[in-house]
């Protein structure tokens, strides 16, 4: 354990080298970060291996930078803000997440009905698509402080986007285990999956806010913010380990949550102060979030990447851009909203290989070959995807007006 901290140490500052350099060539430093996550993973330097990250230790490691990141979307969810364009954002959220999973769904089907595959893996590709990572998006909203339209609209969006991906992807592998003889996940199960943790984080802010409210010194409120963060993880875990026995919680949506409730109820000078004295670990959260996020790309797959890749790729960002449009128009958001908002909500890595994990662990269970088409598609399309992506979430910004030079 000691020497896998010591890699995953030696991978983080080469990240943050990386960021540097990228950031030269007016690229966002993300893509930095990314780079260096597959370079150094185990598919090219080995400097973090695939035992360290199938470790249980590693992947609780990364539980707890999930929660810390999950703070910068937690921090800007403030009700009396959000009053006006909450039944907006909602609207977007729902067009494009149901656009992207019907045109993905409905794309796969013609294609398979061609080439002879069950035309049901497609709506396992339409369930994997519609889930966007929010950290990507939301890593260059931190480094180049954008504000506006676009900016206030696709925090919120991306807490909403997590939820109904998660439910639509597990009512889909219900479905498909339930019908083809898999084990199946149940209802309630998808119920506590949603649910849960937003409980946790809200429980353990309204902890932390009453703590918070009495303490009067900047550092007793950074280290008071800290360590209930961690306490939200560790309930996050307890319930993943006693209820679901496997990690299946969100823990970025358990930081948000988390981060939301102390944002509405402290007060505002006492809560920028705090903030700001977080502001490096947010950083260092998000680093190791992208890096995460890096490693388990396999380069290899891009040189094998054939048609369904590019099927996907394309039929993916057809329907955010797409889907983000038309919300756009029919909820009579910001123009710049309706224009731009779609390319911010490309980034997919995270997300999308979770929900290939356990896609890839039902096919096998029916059809071996079905499994493999699965897997070796989104993992191509997550390499090619996340580079393009990154670099379209920050020329969409650009576009908007909404970066700070």
């Amino acid at each position: 354990m000691i020497v896998g901290l010591l890699r995953i140490f030696a991978i983080v500052c080469a990240a943050f080298v990386c960021g540097r350099l990228v950031s030269r060539v007016k690229l966002p430093a993300i893509l930095g970060w990314l780079i260096a996550g597959i370079v150094f993973g185990p598919y090219l330097a080995g400097v973090v291996t695939q035992d360290i990250m199938d470790a249980l230790w590693f992947r609780v490691f990364i539980k707890f930078f999930e929660c810390f990141a999950g703070v910068m979307i937690g921090r800007e969810i403030i009700f009396k803000k959000l009053a006006s364009s909450g039944k907006q954002i909602v609207g977007i959220t729902f067009v494009q997440s149901i656009g992207t999973f019907l045109l993905v769904s409905t794309v796969f089907a013609a294609v398979f009905s061609v080439t002879g595959v069950p035309v049901y893996v497609a709506f396992l590709f339409g369930g994997i698509a519609l889930a966007t990572a929010p950290a990507p998006a939301l890593s260059i909203v931190n480094e180049y402080h954008t504000s506006g339209p676009v900016t206030k609209t696709l925090i919120p969006l991306a807490a909403i986007d997590d939820i109904i991906g998660v439910v639509v992807f597990f009512t889909v592998i219900s479905i498909l285990s339930g019908t083809r003889g898999g084990a199946g996940t149940s209802p309630l199960a998808i119920v506590g999956i949603v649910v849960l943790p937003f409980v946790i984080g809200i429980l353990t802010g309204l902890c932390a806010a009453f703590v918070l409210r009495r303490l009067r010194s900047g550092q007793g409120r950074f280290v008071a913010l800290t360590l209930f963060l961690c306490l939200s993880t560790l309930c996050g875990l307890l319930v993943d380990r006693y209820v679901f026995h496997a990690l299946r919680l969100n823990y970025l949506l358990i930081g948000m949550a988390f981060s939301a409730t102390v944002v509405n109820l402290l007060p505002e000078a006492a809560l920028t102060e705090a903030l700001a004295r977080y502001a490096p670990l947010l950083r260092l959260s998000l680093v190791i979030v992208i890096v995460n996020l890096g490693m388990p790309l396999d380069y290899r797959l891009i040189a094998g990447a054939g048609g369904y890749t590019a099927v996907y790729i394309l039929s993916r960002a057809a329907g955010k851009i797409g889907g983000a449009y038309l919300g756009g128009k029919l909820t009579h958001a910001a123009p710049t909203v309706t224009k731009y908002l779609g390319l911010t909500l490309l980034p997919h890595a995270g997300v999308s290989l979770v929900f290939t994990g356990i896609a890839v662990s039902t096919l096998t269970a029916i059809d071996a070959s079905l499994a493999a088409i699965v897997s070796g598609t989104i993992a191509a399309a997550a390499i090619i995807n996340e580079i393009i992506a990154v670099i379209a979430a920050k020329f969409a910004f650009q576009l908007a007006g909404e970066t700070k030079q």
